[in-house]
């Protein structure tokens, strides 16, 4: 693997796995909608492409030419009804075929790894999209990731741990999930699995 498309690459998260994916010598394609949010370090570092998730012609254009597409797509703390993720995993999946590519992480939320009614009401309509993101994402013949990390702390890299179908602890650092959102591209025992990731017991 040696260039990888980031879609939503200017979140917090988003953030680390653009900067990791930098570390291991990786070319970095980075879809934006606005400038103002693209970091300055990245301006000079990565290939800039402008455009939008919910336009396929978009998603064509940032993943062309490359080997790997990480998608770290986020509502910015916005928590009402929307489609726009759902949207956007579908024009991915639908352009990765069109390209034959076939690798792709994804994030969602631990709350998927959970029984509805332990999920705080106010996430549920957040959830409801995450869960088609998921629908969509397990449907495809890809090799896909996706990755349910729990609450996302702005605290140093520890050892983290991944484990399938289960949610291991309630947080991880933003900068461990960015290493294993790019990672574990290139890992295929992750491929085709629901990941649940969270710092490791000895850490906390």
């Amino acid at each position: 693997m040696q260039r990888i498309a980031i879609i939503g690459g200017t979140g917090m998260t988003g953030e680390c796995a653009v900067d990791h994916a930098l570390q291991k010598g990786l070319s970095v394609k980075l879809l934006y909608r606005s400038e103002k949010t693209v970091p300055e370090r990245f301006k000079s570092k990565v290939e800039l492409v402008k455009g939008d998730v919910t336009n396929y012609e978009d998603v064509q254009r940032v993943i062309e030419g490359v080997d790997a597409v990480a998608v770290i797509l986020g509502t910015r703390n916005k928590l009402e009804a929307t489609t726009e993720l759902s949207r956007g995993t579908e024009n991915l999946i639908k352009a990765m075929k069109e390209a034959k590519l076939t690798k792709f992480s994804i994030v969602m939320s631990s709350f998927l790894l959970r029984p509805l009614n332990e999920v705080p009401s106010v996430f549920h309509r957040l959830n409801e999209e995450h869960q088609r993101m998921l629908d969509l994402t397990k449907a495809c013949d890809l090799d896909w990731i996706a990755i349910l990390p729990p609450h996302i702390a702005d605290e140093p890299a520890t050892a983290y741990t991944v484990v399938h179908d289960e949610a291991p602890a309630r947080l991880v650092s933003k900068y461990d999930l960015g290493k294993f959102i790019i990672d574990s591209l290139e890992q295929p025992e992750h491929y085709r699995k629901v990941c649940g990731i969270g710092k490791s017991p000895k850490s906390a």
